[in-house]
């Protein structure tokens, strides 16, 4: 088994462009905004310079897609390329047969191929896991911590060229949390409203943050998960109307049923106490949402995170309409849609 630090894998790549890649790779962990950019800066890195790129990049999904065609991908040669690149992600969902399938693929990868498998977790008692963590390069993605969010922040304010001061960094940490999906969103509208003076202050913080996250950071996904239309719209509307972006709430919907998924397969493994740690808030709301975990089927949170995917799509591409009446219009059919 080969472990790399985040920090060895990102040089690996930076030092690699357009060069040969290991033939498998396991990227793991919680902190899916680096896990996510850290496929995609392989995948760029692996595939520089392929005029065909699309017949030499494919990504299945075990919730919709068999393994038997992710590895049927993976076996087929390169067109016009040094190399091609399969992905494969959500292995909550695995099926004994698929599980052999790719055992039998870890056992003889093919060299031109460079697989990336992604997930969450793994249960470690599957073989697969097993094979994973002997076969791949691992490199994991825990949940980051305050510092580690705020030496984020930092960062990403100095590539866009902006300044914020260490109290700000911190009240900007301690509102929006440590997921980075979440907070390069909070950044970038920040950054976007300081475009005049390059600074962001106390005041900016305030006045797009403040307001909107004391409405409750949670009560919007409560509702949701609690399958409550009505207040859930009423509450994405306060969002709304507090300046909320768009792409931050999809990013915080996402977030609930991310967390909901991850409960649901504690709650299989009869983990009931771990589930109800993953719950916000009260004793009361720790109880309702373990028994929103074991009253809601598998099926029902892969639907409701492809309607995200999707809508968050459409809000990025402009396909849910034009400006903020277009994105209000699909933040609400999307409310809808999960709450009913």
């Amino acid at each position: 088994m080969t472990i790399l630090s985040r920090t060895e894998f990102d040089r690996s790549v930076q030092a690699n462009p357009a060069g040969r890649f290991k033939p498998l790779y396991l990227l793991l962990g919680t902190e899916t905004f680096l896990r996510d950019n850290a496929a995609h800066d392989l995948t760029e890195a692996a595939l520089g310079g392929t005029l065909l790129r699309e017949f030499n990049e494919a990504s299945f999904s075990l919730l919709n897609d068999s393994a038997r065609a992710a590895i049927s991908a993976a076996e087929q040669l390169p067109l016009m390329a040094g190399q091609r690149v399969v992905k494969l992600r959500d292995f909550a969902r695995l099926r004994e047969a698929d599980e052999e399938i790719i055992i039998r693929y870890l056992d003889r990868p093919v060299d031109s191929t460079v697989m990336i498998f992604v997930a969450d977790d793994l249960d470690k008692r599957k073989k697969l896991t097993k094979a994973l963590l002997g076969c791949c390069a691992v490199v994991e993605f825990k949940t980051v911590n305050d510092g580690e969010a705020k030496a984020w922040a930092r960062t990403r304010l100095r590539e866009l060229k902006t300044t914020a001061d260490d109290r700000v960094l911190t009240e900007i940490v301690r509102l929006v949390g440590t997921d980075l999906r979440t907070l390069s969103s909070e950044v970038d509208k920040l950054t976007a409203a300081a475009l005049g003076t390059r600074q962001i202050t106390m005041e900016l913080v305030a006045e797009l943050i403040g307001h909107s996250r004391d409405l409750s950071n949670f009560e919007l996904g409560d509702f949701l998960l609690a399958g409550d239309r009505k207040r859930a719209l009423e509450t994405l509307h306060r969002l709304l109307d507090a300046q909320a972006a768009p792409v931050m709430l999809v990013g915080l919907i996402a977030s609930n049923y991310h967390r909901l998924a991850i409960a649901k397969e504690l709650d299989k493994r009869g983990a009931r106490d771990e589930v109800k740690r993953m719950a916000y808030g009260s004793y009361e709301k720790r109880e309702a949402f373990s028994r929103t975990v074991q009253r809601t089927h598998d099926t029902k949170i892969a639907r409701c995170i492809q309607l995200i995917a999707a809508a968050d799509l459409a809000l990025k591409t402009s396909l849910g309409g034009t400006g903020l009446k277009g994105a209000r219009l699909q933040l609400e059919v999307l409310v809808c849609e999960l709450a009913s």
